[in-house]
């Protein structure tokens, strides 16, 4: 009796010999990079800042597009305002939607204005209108600080995007801490705006776990990027050093949320459609392949990208090789959930 599996991974995409030639030489020169760099938490989050705008540091300081639009969406908090950064694209046409777009950085670095050029390529890419979220940063602003934030312009969005924009919100996205961000804007949309159907969410390289007691976050194996030392730094940030027992908090880890509740309390019965892309050098794989079974677990549609060899946000460096595989195996995922 043959027997049916939701979830199919090839072996030889977890064997080094899988890995490309252009991955090795990502690696390597990641590598070089972050040695020279000096960590955020030795100078100082502010400072780091500082220094990353300035043109301080290895990696080169993200260009700003004259077309792309800062706006602000009202907080939940009495006398404060949301920033967001917007990406109209450039064909005349009506937008298909709204793609909101939740960075990385650790929870503690990282702009809403920083991604101008991929979110640009997204808008008219796909013929939407991007908006990045410029949620508060740990540690001067703690959780929930930032996922307030996040949640407070998804639903800001739900309700006014059509209006505004002339079409609704359909995709939501995050990378790292963003990754986190955007699926637990979704599921409190499941409970929030319960009728409003998203039509994909993208979690790229997400931390759904923030005891970071996983097996590839514990093994402490050497990565580029981002390794354990940092992770720890990262979330003590975020947490305000909380135990881990606390950390295990649905709204701080959404791998422990009662995902199969949500489903089920959903009009459509199920969570929207979602694509987990990770490389398997990165310390959060187990991230991904427990959040995306849990996924899938619901009787939801998942699909979990894996790639060989690659580290943390690899997705962030295009014309590698392997950031083009996971940009154009995304397309294919997105054809098929915007038509109409």
């Amino acid at each position: 009796m043959s027997i049916a599996r939701e979830i199919v991974f090839k072996a030889a995409e977890f064997l080094p010999s899988s890995i490309d030639e252009s991955t090795h030489k990502l690696n390597q020169t990641l590598e070089k990079v972050t040695a020279l760099s000096p960590r955020w938490y030795d100078v100082g989050p502010v400072e780091f800042r500082r220094k990353v705008y300035a043109g301080e540091t290895q990696f080169p300081v993200p260009p700003l597009l004259p077309k792309a639009q800062d706006v602000y969406v009202p907080s939940r908090d009495s006398g404060r305002e949301v920033p967001v950064r917007v990406y109209k694209p450039d064909k005349c046409d009506p937008s298909r939607g709204v793609y909101l777009y939740l960075h990385g950085g650790g929870f503690v670095m990282g702009s809403h204005r920083d991604q101008d050029e991929m979110l640009k390529t997204f808008a008219n890419t796909y013929q939407m209108t991007a908006i990045s979220v410029g949620y508060r940063l740990a540690p001067e602003n703690p959780f929930p600080a930032g996922i307030n934030d996040c949640v407070d312009v998804a639903e800001h969005l739900v309700d006014n995007a059509q209006l505004v924009f002339s079409a609704p919100l359909r995709v939501i996205g995050g990378a790292s801490a963003g990754g986190n961000f955007a699926a637990l804007a979704t599921l409190q949309l499941l409970r929030s705006r319960p009728q409003h159907r998203l039509s994909a969410v993208l979690l790229i390289n997400g931390i759904f776990d923030l005891t970071l007691n996983l097996p590839s976050t514990v093994a402490s194996r050497p990565s580029v990027i981002v390794d354990r030392p940092m992770l720890d730094k990262f979330v003590d940030a975020y947490t305000a050093g909380a135990s881990i027992e606390a950390r295990r908090n649905p709204l701080m880890s959404p791998l422990y949320d009662d995902l199969q509740e949500v489903a089920a309390e959903s009009p459509f019965g199920t969570l929207p459609p979602a694509m987990f892309t990770c490389g398997t050098g990165d310390p959060l794989l187990d991230d991904s392949l427990m959040m995306s079974v849990k996924w899938i677990g619901t009787g939801s549609e998942a699909v979990i990208k894996l790639y060989p060899g690659a580290p943390h946000m690899f997705t962030a460096f295009r014309g590698v090789k392997v950031a083009d595989d996971a940009a154009a195996d995304t397309a294919a995922f997105l054809k098929g959930k915007l038509k109409g």
